[in-house]
C-alpha cells in the first residue's frame, strides 16, 4: 500500500458551489493582498497580546521531544530467513535487530 496521499481536486462544478458557498456566507471573506502582507506569526504577536507566560503555553512545542541520538535510515540485504526471523517476533522487529547488531559489535570490541 502507497504511503503516498492521494488529493482528490473539486471538480469545476464543485469548485463554484464552494465558492458560491463563500460568496453567500457574510461572515467571512477573502483576504486581500495587503491584508496577507501584514500578517505576522503567532510567535511575533502573541506575547503582546496576551502576555508572554500565555503565550509561550501556546506556543511550546507538542509530542515527543527530539531524540539526542537519531537514527540513520539505510539500505541493507539480509538473507531471508534471519528477516523472517525478526519479523515474527512481532512489533518492534526492528528495534531488536538493531540491539542484535549493537550487542555484537559491543562484544566484537567495535564500539
Amino acid at each position: 500500500m502507497s504511503s503516498k496521499r492521494n488529493i482528490v481536486m473539486p471538480t469545476d462544478e464543485e469548485d463554484a458551489a464552494i465558492n458560491r458557498g463563500i460568496a453567500a456566507d457574510h461572515d467571512t471573506r477573502e483576504l486581500s493582498t495587503e491584508e496577507i502582507r501584514r500578517m505576522r506569526p503567532a510567535r511575533e504577536t502573541l506575547p503582546k497580546r496576551i502576555g508572554e507566560d500565555a503565550a509561550a503555553e501556546l506556543l511550546k512545542r507538542r509530542g515527543r521531544p527530539p531524540a539526542n541520538v537519531t537514527k540513520v535510515a539505510t539500505s541493507v540485504r539480509y538473507d531471508r530467513d534471519v528477516l523472517d526471523a525478526f519479523r515474527a517476533t512481532g512489533e518492534g522487529w526492528q528495534t531488536r535487530m538493531n540491539d542484535a547488531l549493537r550487542d555484537y559489535a559491543k562484544s566484537h570490541g567495535m564500539m
